[in-house]
C-alpha cells in the first residue's frame, strides 16, 4: 500500500538521521570534560627528592585551576623506571601523569639498554617544569682559581679524580663530558650518596665534584670550596659572579638535572595543553618562585611541542656520551 511504503521511507529516512546524530555526537563523548575525578601523579622517586618536593609544591596550585585534587603517589625504584612504567602503561585519559627527570625520561634510555618503555614512544611530553642547576667546584687545595686554569692544571697531572653521587647520575655524566669537551684525564669516582662525595671533595680526597647549587654553597660562602663555573647556559640566581663553562671557553656545555611532566602515549591534545596552561599558571604564581628557588629549581613551564624537541636533544646529548665514556647504571 501507497501508505505503508511512505512510512517506512519516513522510518528509513528518521533512522538513518539519529544515526549520523549518534555518530557526530561520539567524539564529544570521547572527550568528556577532564579532570573528571582527581588526577593521579606519579613521582617515580622517594620522598624528599627534588623531584617530589617541587611536585608537592607546585601541585596545589594546578589543582586550584583543574577544580580537582592532584594526588602525589611516590613510586621509587630502579632509577625511577618503576613508577614511570606504570604511567607508561596507563589508559591515556589524564587523570594518571608522572613527573619524570633527566635520569627517567632521558639518560636512562642510553644506561639501560632493556628499558620498559620508550621514551619518545610511550610518554606525552606535556611540560619542561623546572631546572636543578649545578655547579663546578673544586677543593681549596687545588691552585685553579678559573675553569681555563683547572683544566691546565689537570693535564699536568697524570689524573684527576671527580666525585658523584653514583654511576649514571647526572654530575656523573656532566663530569664525562667536561673530559670529553676539554681531553682533560679526569677519573670518575662514585659515592652512594651525594653527601659523602660532597663530604670527600670538602676534606680534599678528591678535587672536584659538579652537584647542584643549593647543597653546594654554604661551603661555597664558608671558603671550603671554590666555585669555577655554572653549568647552565646562564649564570645562576645563587651565585651571579660565577661564569658558565661556556663563557669559559668550554663550548656545547649546558648541563641541568630538570623534571618534566608527562602523560601516556595518545594523550589527547586537548587534555595535554590544559595540563601545561594549569601548570604554566602555577609557575607564574608570585609566591611559587621563590620557594623554588630555595630548593635549586628554576621554574620553567616549557610548552608541549617545544618540550618534545628539548628532550630529543637531551637524549641524545646523553647518548653520544654514555657510548664514549662507557658509563653503566649501578
Amino acid at each position: 500500500m501507497p501508505g505503508t511504503r511512505l512510512t517506512r521511507r519516513l522510518a528509513a529516512r528518521l533512522l538513518g538521521t539519529a544515526a549520523l546524530g549518534a555518530a557526530a555526537l561520539r567524539p564529544a563523548a570521547a572527550q568528556a570534560p577532564w579532570p573528571s575525578r582527581p588526577i593521579r601523579l606519579v613521582v617515580p622517586f622517594g620522598a624528599g627528592t627534588s623531584t617530589d618536593i617541587m611536585s608537592r609544591l607546585v601541585t596545589p596550585h594546578m589543582a586550584q585551576t583543574l577544580g580537582q585534587p592532584i594526588v602525589v603517589e611516590n613510586r621509587p625504584g630502579a632509577g625511577g623506571v618503576v613508577g614511570s612504567e606504570v604511567v607508561a602503561k596507563s589508559p591515556p585519559d589524564g587523570h594518571t601523569l608522572v613527573m619524570g627527570s633527566i635520569a627517567s625520561h632521558s639518560v636512562n634510555a642510553s644506561l639501560m639498554p632493556n628499558l620498559p618503555y620508550d621514551i619518545l614512544r610511550d610518554f606525552t611530553p606535556i611540560s619542561l617544569v623546572t631546572t636543578a642547576p649545578n655547579l663546578l667546584v673544586v677543593g681549596p687545595q687545588v691552585p685553579a682559581r678559573t675553569l681555563p686554569e683547572f683544566i691546565a692544571w689537570a693535564k699536568t697531572q697524570t689524573s684527576v679524580t671527580f666525585a658523584s653521587a653514583g654511576n649514571g647520575t647526572s654530575s656523573h655524566l656532566a663530569g664525562e663530558l667536561l673530559k670529553l669537551r676539554t681531553g682533560a684525564p679526569l677519573e670518575h669516582v662514585p659515592y652512594r650518596a651525594a653527601a659523602q662525595a660532597l663530604t670527600d671533595v670538602v676534606a680534599g680526597h678528591v678535587p672536584m665534584t659538579i652537584y647542584q647549587v643549593t647543597a653546594l654553597l654554604p661551603f661555597v660562602r664558608e671558603g671550603r670550596l671554590r666555585a669555577l663555573a655554572a653549568t647552565s647556559a646562564q649564570r645562576l640566581p645563587w651565585t651571579p659572579d660565577v661564569p658558565t663553562a661556556m663563557e669559559q671557553g668550554i663550548a656545547d656545555f649546558d648541563v641541568s638535572a630538570w623534571h618534566g611532566l608527562f602523560g601516556p602515549a595518545r594523550l589527547p591534545d586537548a587534555i595535554r595543553d590544559r595540563a601545561h596552561a594549569a601548570l604554566k599558571g602555577a609557575l607564574e604564581a608570585p609566591e611559587l618562585r621563590p620557594q623554588l628557588l630555595e630548593q635549586g629549581l628554576e621554574p620553567v613551564g616549557m610548552p608541549p611541542d617545544a618540550f618534545r624537541d628539548f628532550l630529543k636533544g637531551d637524549i641524545a646529548k646523553w647518548a653520544e656520551v654514555v657510548r664514549i665514556s662507557g658509563a653503566r647504571a649501578d
